[in-house]
């Protein structure tokens, strides 16, 4: 009898003939760049440094192809982008030290949103791990111990021979729901040393699933089967697991209308007769979610932005699909079921009731109408059209990629996606720079369709030097960059709260002209120009800016009444 712990896998011929007859001048940096390969991974972003060039060097003799930026966090941002297009874990390449630590807010906002990256540092030689002071370049007593708090896991490699097992870990780690990052580092001597261990011919590719449990699904779908009143929140986690089909599925069988959050715009279509778009931030779609008896929530963990702020008081049954442990029911008791969203809402559809309810497209009317209502009284004319324009122009198959910036809070509740995994911001960990690297990882991960990253003045100051990064790679990335003098929304909120603002104005260059010295064009515009120039500069192949000058303000919040 042979037993399923018995079966090894035989290698080919070719894998024997690698394994004995190994290349000459092979380092432990080929081990990584090998390992990588044999997983899957075809693209790897990164920066190099002295104690990383083991691996630089390595790429050399390997068919991965490199895109180097020109900041170790912009760097992060393209690999998250990557990972949130392919679904595939961005390889990440950093140096020790301070190129390391210039990565932490691009992993935090990977963490944030559950994007697969996978960073691989180099460390100081191995004389100097343990924490004593031995003084080499960017030593660090712990430099895993800033990351722990960041990434998913951690993987330290000592010797060669422990490089493929912690990189395939580390890369399933990635893709197991939830996605996230992860960090492997590895000293200098250890990647820069001749190796003679074999070739590294292939990996285990493939993630642990995360499948509910049978009884809790039974028990949600009795819940929703039996509502009176359904609804549901869809969050980040229908769009990480390819589940969108499914919950528009699951939402017309029982008849219960669906919001998106933020992270998850575009998992519900838009203009769905169940469709309450994404007016989050809205009292009217607060106490409409309140108001349901059973609410499913799929792939969020309710956080600020997905609860109004924390004014969300369901009164009915919670039922929380999150994939993140920590999450489930973190913010509010339910019925928690960790799970991943594609596999629970699978469950859920071949165990629920089909259920008849004519009025719920009357009450998404009437919720959508009320919402319409409260911001056309707020003469906002300007910053909708401004948004209408960019949709427009914005070809319907292309993703967007959305700084922290006035436009983007637009964006979050105003603007139709077209589909799952189209729209991104930086909405998870909320830092600075993030739409334009983002938006060339999106564009190395398909080239075939343009992509548009919208700024504010204050963020796009955060990545201009990705403007050679375009240009070298001649990437299919349009940047609008709405130019209002400063951080237009810290001085909305400052002034707000305190009567004028502080620190928040910005002299700031001509863009246009910076970007023409980038050999990037640029063209000023204006809201009523808008859109013939976007669309112009997105049909352009190759990178492009478009500078908007305006001032646009934020609707209403409705959190704080």
């Amino acid at each position: 009898m042979t037993h399923d712990h018995d079966l090894v896998l035989r290698p080919t011929p070719a894998q024997t003939e690698a394994a004995l007859n190994p290349p000459p001048g092979r380092t432990g940096g080929d081990l990584v760049v090998e390992t990588l390969a044999g997983l899957g991974a075809t693209t790897v972003f990164g920066l190099p440094g002295q104690h990383a060039l083991g691996m630089f060097d390595a790429l050399r003799r390997a068919d991965l192809r490199y895109v180097g930026l020109r900041v170790e966090n912009n760097a992060g941002f393209a690999a998250d982008a990557y990972g949130r297009i392919t679904g595939e874990a961005a390889p990440l390449l950093l140096s020790t030290g301070p190129g390391a630590l210039t990565s932490l807010a691009a992993l935090q906002e990977a963490a944030a949103a559950s994007a697969p990256v996978l960073a691989i540092s180099s460390q100081v030689p191995t004389a100097g791990l343990g924490g004593g002071r031995h003084g080499y370049l960017h030593e660090l007593p712990d430099q895993a111990a800033s990351f722990r708090g960041v990434v998913k896991s951690v993987h330290t490699v000592r010797t060669q021979s422990q490089i493929p097992s912690a990189v395939e870990a580390a890369w399933k780690s990635a893709l197991s729901a939830p996605h996230g990052p992860v960090w492997v580092e590895i000293p200098e001597d250890v990647l820069l040393a001749r190796t003679a261990i074999p070739v590294v011919t292939g990996g285990d590719a493939f993630p642990e699933e995360l499948p509910p449990r049978p009884e809790l699904t039974a028990v949600a779908a009795d819940l929703l089967s039996k509502a009176a009143r359904p609804a549901i929140i869809a969050g980040g986690g229908v769009v990480r697991a390819d589940a969108s089909k499914k919950l528009r599925q699951l939402a017309e069988t029982l008849q219960a209308p669906v919001v998106t959050t933020p992270g998850g715009k575009g998992a519900f279509p838009w203009t769905h007769p169940l469709s309450l778009q994404s007016w989050m931030e809205d009292r009217h779609t607060t106490e409409f979610l309140e108001d349901a008896d059973v609410l499913l929530v799929v792939g969020s963990g309710l956080g600020e932005l997905s609860s109004n702020y924390h004014t969300f008081k369901p009164r009915g049954r919670v039922v929380q699909i999150e994939a993140d442990l920590g999450k489930l029911e973190s913010n509010h008791p339910a019925l928690g079921i960790h799970a991943d969203a594609r596999l629970a809402l699978q469950a859920l559809l071949e165990t629920v009731s089909e259920r008849q309810d004519p009025t719920a497209p009357e009450r998404v009317r009437t919720l959508l109408a009320k919402v319409a209502e409260r911001i056309a009284v707020q003469e906002l004319a300007l910053e909708q059209e401004v948004l209408a324009s960019v949709r427009r122009a914005l070809p319907a198959d292309s993703p967007s990629f959305w700084d922290m910036t006035i436009l983007a809070y637009w964006a979050w509740s105003a603007f139709d996606a077209k589909g799952p995994n189209h729209m991104h911001s930086a909405q998870g960990a909320g830092g600075l720079g993030y739409a334009f690297p983002a938006a060339l990882g999106a564009a190395v991960a398909d080239p075939t369709r343009p992509v548009l990253a919208v700024s504010g003045d204050g963020g796009a100051l955060y990545s201009i030097a990705e403007l050679a990064t375009a240009r070298q790679y001649g990437l299919n990335v349009t940047w609008l960059i709405v130019d209002d003098g400063g951080y237009g929304i810290l001085r909305e909120y400052m002034t707000d709260a305190f009567g004028e603002a502080t620190a928040t104005e910005l002299t700031r260059p001509d863009y246009v002209a910076l970007a023409e010295s980038f050999g990037v064009p640029g063209v000023r515009t204006t809201p009523e120009n808008l859109e013939q120039d976007l669309a112009r500069q997105l049909a352009s192949p190759g990178p492009s800016v478009v500078l908007l000058p305006a001032v646009l303000r934020m609707f209403a919040p409705t959190h704080l009444d």
